[in-house]
């Protein structure tokens, strides 16, 4: 070997040292930003089409043949036994045995587009060809608890992350003075199975829902008691508690949960500021009021939290999910006729309001809209006029960011008990919203207990029909 190309080739070897030590500076100090902040925003997988969600979760189970699933088979077949052709039915209490229900409810095709959509949703069908609607889902468990875990985690067990902290961890948060994952859930009361349904899991706690609640004060000791420290005496003592947390962390880099505290002190000061303005819906106008129903004791509920939602979106906030129905809520197992009727009349103005004011302010483009429940609705009647649980087929819709509107995609059987059509499974619909948010779902890991995590699992494909 000449000495030129020894010195060219040593001197190269230096150079990518270097280069490595340099690069391992770089992960150090983005791992202690990350310590140190772990909703600093994050670059997604590819670009994205969506920058939020809003998630309007039906709790309870909204029935699709009462919705968005036209049978005409099962008006025809009302008050006979299911066909044998249907093959054997797992389900509760021997429903099965009873009769098929048809329903008392008119559909008719909407829009340009003509997605079909029933008289239960006269202010819903104005928006029908924003709205991209899935009738082919599908889900694993008859149960509300494991059900509703699954809609929101992926898996039927307790203790996984929800999708909301999914997206935290993966995208971080665009604002610097509020969560990036808001819960605002039924003020009537909780969910079935609870806040682990938009837990943090085994993600860091940083990534947990943060929980607003209605009424004129959404999040409880944000202003500090009169006679207290001033701004400025309270900004020291957060900095002088921050430099001695950091000293802490120092020698426990892994320890989320105290990361996660260090983070929510320094939040909850900004919060201080920012969550007022924010939450105060008397800024709004007298207009938007009243395009949200907040003139109407019957939608005003809803549609205060569908118009907070907005304001939440407009402010950076990642993941809004706002839950309609209380412990029971749309869980119409004596008569889904009543049921659905005060369940549809307390949501169908806000809803299609929140899609209406999107649109007009220019944000339904980047910002995805989910309406679902847990499951559907059985084809067969529960206590005469009542459905029961149906994880076997129901229907979901999306709108806004990246989405095609104006289509309706996949199919029940003839009386809409099974998928049949392009069927959806839960993880499908989380891999697809991940997607929008520019996020590959086999991508987006957390490695616990000896393996990798996600929160579709190891299925999960993307609804590529629905997509703009």
């Amino acid at each position: 070997m000449s000495r030129r190309s020894f010195l060219s080739e040593a001197g190269g070897g230096f150079g990518l040292l270097a280069l490595g030590w340099l690069l391992q500076q770089e992960r150090a100090h983005a791992s202690e930003d990350r310590a140190l902040d772990p909703l600093a925003p994050k670059p997604p997988h590819f670009e994205a089409k969506a920058d939020s969600v809003i998630y309007l979760f039906m709790h309870g189970g909204p029935s699709h043949l009462e919705t968005f699933d036209r049978k005409p088979d099962l008006q025809r077949l009302h008050g006979c036994p299911l066909p044998e052709s249907f093959g054997p039915v797992a389900t509760r209490r021997k429903v099965a045995r009873n009769p098929l229900l048809g329903t008392k409810r008119t559909f008719r095709k909407c829009g340009e587009s003509g997605v079909e959509i029933s008289d239960l949703f006269p202010h819903l069908s104005s928006c029908a060809d924003d709205l991209a609607v899935i009738r082919s889902c599908w889900a694993d468990s008859v149960n509300h608890p494991q059900a509703v875990y699954q809609m929101n985690t992926g898996s039927i067990l307790m203790g996984r992350p929800s999708l909301g902290s999914w997206v935290g961890y993966g995208l971080g948060s665009e604002s610097r003075d509020l969560p990036a994952f808001v819960v605002l859930p039924d003020p009537a009361g909780g969910i079935k199975g609870g806040p682990p349904a938009y837990g943090n899991g085994f993600l860091p706690a940083s990534y947990q829902g943060t929980v607003m609640r209605g009424g004129e004060e959404p999040l409880l000791n944000l202003r500090p008691p009169e006679g207290t420290l001033d701004r400025a005496e309270q900004r020291r003592m957060l900095d002088y508690i921050g430099v001695l947390n950091a000293r802490h962390l120092e020698s426990r880099p892994e320890d989320g949960d105290l990361a996660a505290r260090i983070q929510t002190y320094e939040l909850a000061y900004r919060m201080q500021s920012a969550a007022p303005e924010a939450v105060d819906l008397a800024r709004e106008s007298d207009e938007t009021r009243a395009l949200y129903g907040l003139d109407d004791p019957v939608t005003a509920d809803f549609g205060a939290r569908c118009l907070l939602a907005r304001r939440l979106v407009e402010r950076g906030v990642r993941f809004i999910q706002l839950y309609s129905g209380d412990f029971n809520g749309w869980d119409a197992h004596n008569d889904v006729e009543s049921n659905h009727s005060t369940m549809s009349a307390k949501t169908d103005r806000p809803v299609a309001a929140l899609l209406t004011d999107l649109k007009r302010r220019g944000l339904l483009d980047r910002t995805l809209v989910v309406w679902g429940g847990e499951f559907g609705r059985m084809p067969m009647s529960e206590s005469g006029t009542g459905r029961d649980h149906n994880p076997h087929g129901f229907s979901t819709w999306f709108a806004g960011g990246g989405v095609k509107g104006g289509v309706m995609h996949g199919e029940t059987d003839a009386v809409g008990l099974r998928a049949e059509v392009d069927r959806v499974h839960v993880h499908d619909l989380h891999a697809t919203i991940l997607h929008l948010l520019g996020l590959d779902h086999t991508r987006l890991t957390f490695f616990h207990n000896g393996r990798e995590h996600r929160l579709t699992d190891v299925a999960g494909e993307v609804v590529r029909p629905i997509l703009a």
